[in-house]
């Protein structure tokens, strides 16, 4: 692909980790900003092995020359104007990916470039793409890839295992509260950040241990020794560990909302609103190992066919050379 395409310097922020994982794999050279003491404007790496990712001091962004940035928040126009000296739309072609479902209000959100007609809106999903209110911006959408981990999945733990970030604050937009009636099945490990201080006041069948935050490569290893992935979101974008367990060949049993009603075939485990079908469905993988092994091989060729990393890298390739023109 890097002898194809021509490379590109493209400028932007460490923000959604596991999404420019995958970013960062095409064959552009890639600057991300930092500043003293790092925080949500000039992060850099982080501890993260992307060897075509350089770090650029903010105040020295004007010597590097991007030809694109890729926004994804709406802090970083202005961020760019004063550390570039350019203007995202007008100075310096520019795309801004959206990863999020709107908030507050599920359709009658109106995205902060609506007004905008000079930067295409990037969603990660269809959904996104369709509840938001985009006004006069031009759309696109660019699903995600994935960079496959692997068919790692074991089963050899009859416990179904849930991601979530701050599953206490998150609470009901997460679905952390949807997790009692789901113990009642089988016993759930809970990883990511804050979940090891989950706590629960409902009375629950079976334990649900918050393990913690683990490394990505070592994370992938755990969950794929458990026999189930849990998806509990109600309102979020596509979760990308929703495809990585699908990648490692896990058996699903997932909310029917937002995009996972397009990334979860039938075949590859459960897709409800019906919290009890899900608890049966839950229950009956993890006394029927078997099938929960049918169910992980038909997700993970779906999730390789739909959410593959070339399918991903091309599309991204082909709308920066569109906006650099």
């Amino acid at each position: 692909m890097a002898d194809t395409v021509e490379r590109r310097t493209v400028l932007l922020w460490h923000v959604h980790g596991s999404w420019t994982t995958s970013f960062v794999q095409g064959p552009h050279r890639y600057l991300v900003p930092v500043v003293q003491g790092g925080g949500p404007w000039g992060r850099g790496l982080c501890g993260r092995d992307w060897p075509s990712v350089e770090e650029v001091l903010a105040r020295e962004l004007r010597e590097t020359e991007p030809d694109v940035v890729v926004l994804q928040r709406p802090e970083e126009i202005e961020l760019t104007e004063r550390w570039l000296g350019r203007r995202p739309g007008a100075d310096i072609p520019a795309v801004y990916v959206e990863h999020n479902t709107p908030r507050p209000s599920a359709a009658t959100t109106r995205h902060p470039l609506a007004d905008r007609a000079d930067i295409p809106l990037v969603h990660v999903t269809h959904f996104n793409e369709l509840m938001w209110d985009n006004g006069i911006a031009p759309t696109r959408v660019v699903p995600h890839g994935i960079v496959d981990p692997g068919a790692l999945y074991t089963g050899e733990l009859p416990h179904g295992v849930a991601l979530i970030n701050e599953p206490m604050r998150r609470g009901r937009i997460t679905g952390s509260d949807l997790l009692p009636d789901l113990a009642m099945a089988g016993p759930i490990d809970l990883y990511g950040i804050g979940a090891d201080g989950f706590t629960t006041d409902r009375p629950t069948r079976h334990p649900i241990r918050g393990i913690g935050d683990f490394a990505q490569s070592a994370l992938h290893r755990e969950m794929a020794r458990r026999r189930i992935y849990l998806h509990t979101a109600r309102w979020t974008s596509l979760g990308l560990s929703l495809l990585e367990a699908m990648h490692l060949a896990m058996p699903v049993v997932a909310l029917a909302t937002t995009e996972a009603v397009c990334a979860v075939p039938p075949e590859a485990g459960a897709l409800s609103c019906d919290i009890a079908s899900l608890t049966a469905k839950f229950h009956e993988f993890l006394h029927e190992p078997d099938l929960a092994v049918l169910a992980g091989k038909a997700g993970r060729q779906f999730a390789l066919e739909h959410y593959g990393l070339d399918a991903f890298l091309r599309r991204w390739n082909s709308l920066l050379a569109e906006v650099t023109g």
